[in-house]
């Protein structure tokens, strides 16, 4: 099967809504409401993803050891991420924090996701197995092939064992940062109680379902980064293989990765003050459709290292703006719903979940979409060379078809109705709400102290 991605497909995302729920009912604890979920599914997380990489010293039911694990990482992971997402609702209430906010947290996941794949990328890297020359690389290369086969003869062989133990060290060096990352989460963040304020009746998981899916600016600006993120994520999954096998570079495909997330951690504080100046749906528009003339432009060029580093570097760019504005519009989303449903208060875990949900659907149908047009076209795992039919459709798959749904997801945003005048307007709403029950709290103690 080709690798078309760099991360497994998301088979627990399906419980992410039904674990925003549980969250969105806990009660509020002495660490918070949110923090009790984070700091209670680290260990295990962390535990389950070492234990994907280990390989078991059966032969029976190697399957099911690593369905099981994988499935229990993911929802592991949801506890984590969905109220870790969630918390930018809680530390406060005013928006120009929280886009703060979401911008260090997005910088800062950017960054540990060039951290991840640094250490993945350079240790599994070297332990990876040479690529096997097909049928037509042996004939194209027959007068050469005394030559080949001393150089063949010189190479270190690379066996199994050691393939294994650079994944067990990978996987041990990122758990390490997973509980380092914790630690400074728990010991760093408070949730201000006055945010979380009494919330309206318990309601079943379908009604909250109908309650957040009925909000109209919610429902076009998740379907509008659906479309936008299956775009980046396809381009994502199969940039690495297209370099490696369309554009021959099978030594440096790690480093251009590297330079991708490097330029999109510096980009972000941009975008951040970008979306200041402008407003953030000039910059979904700008920062989104930045990148579209270098996914054309990178399967016109012929094979060039150079001009292949330039491009990732200002793709990298266009790939910071898909990771911070769509986290960065949600708050505005449900601040939005607070003001038209006043009395229906305490579902921000609700918001974030779907939004969550969204997003590793689309890494499940880009990863699907890959798979199986990359099968299609006659791919040849570890193949020093593709047939034709695959590198044209690793061309569509990085170009073509991201641009496409690109152009899709737009047009969706273009409805989207929430502007600077209409969040600005909501701010001073819900300030005015918050001074009202302040007042309403201060003459109900005064009463109490009289009597």
């Amino acid at each position: 099967m080709p690798p078309s991605s760099c991360s497994l497909p998301s088979m627990g995302r399906c419980n992410r809504p039904y674990s925003g729920f549980l969250v969105s009912r806990s009660p509020w604890t002495r660490i918070g409401r949110m923090m009790p979920w984070i700091l209670l599914s680290t260990p295990l997380a962390v535990l389950s993803y070492f234990l994907i990489w280990y390989v078991p010293p059966f032969e029976n039911g190697k399957v099911v050891w690593y369905l099981f694990f994988y499935c229990l990482f993911q929802s592991l992971q949801t506890c984590f991420h969905v109220p870790y997402s969630a918390l930018t609702m809680f530390i406060s209430s005013e928006q120009k924090e929280r886009d703060s906010a979401t911008a260090y947290r997005m910088t800062v996941e950017v960054l540990g996701t060039l951290l991840g794949t640094a250490i993945q990328g350079q240790i599994v890297g070297m332990a990876n197995a040479p690529c096997l020359p097909g049928p037509g690389d042996i004939v194209a290369n027959l007068s050469n092939s005394s030559m080949s086969v001393g150089l063949n003869a010189s190479e270190p062989a690379i066996s199994l064992e050691h393939t294994r133990t650079a994944y067990m060290i990978a996987s041990g060096v990122i758990c390490l940062i997973y509980i380092l990352c914790a630690v400074v989460l728990f010991f760093g963040v408070r949730e201000q109680k006055e945010s979380c304020r009494l919330r309206s009746e318990p309601m079943s998981f379908f009604q909250g379902i109908k309650l957040v899916m009925g909000h109209g600016p919610y429902t076009k600006l998740v379907m509008g980064f659906l479309f936008t993120s299956l775009a980046f994520m396809l381009l994502e999954g199969n940039f690495a293989l297209f370099c490696s096998s369309t554009l021959g570079f099978r030594n440096d495909f790690q480093n251009i990765l590297l330079v991708i997330m490097l330029s999109a951690t510096l980009a972000i504080p941009f975008w951040q003050w970008f979306l200041t100046r402008f407003g953030k749906k000039t910059a979904v528009y700008t920062g989104t459709s930045s990148v579209v003339p270098f996914m054309i432009l990178v399967v016109c060029i012929k094979s060039n290292l150079i001009v292949t580093y330039i491009v990732s570097f200002f793709a990298g760019v266009g790939v910071a703006a898909a990771f911070l504005l769509p986290w960065s519009m949600l708050p505005d989303v449900v601040d939005d719903f607070q003001v038209q449903n006043p009395e229906s208060t305490g579902h921000e875990a609700l918001f974030y979940s779907f939004y969550v949900f969204f997003t590793k659907f689309a890494s499940g149908v880009s990863l699907g979409i890959s798979t199986l047009s990359l099968d299609f076209a006659g791919y040849i795992s570890r193949g020093c060379s593709q047939p034709e039919e695959v590198h044209l459709t690793l061309k569509v798959l990085v170009s073509a078809a991201p641009v496409a749904l690109i152009i899709v997801g737009l047009c969706i945003l273009y409805s989207y109705p929430i502007n600077e005048e209409r969040r600005q307007g909501n701010r001073k709403l819900l300030q005015e709400q918050r001074d009202n029950e302040v007042d309403s709290e201060t003459d109900s103690t005064e009463l109490a102290n009289t009597v």
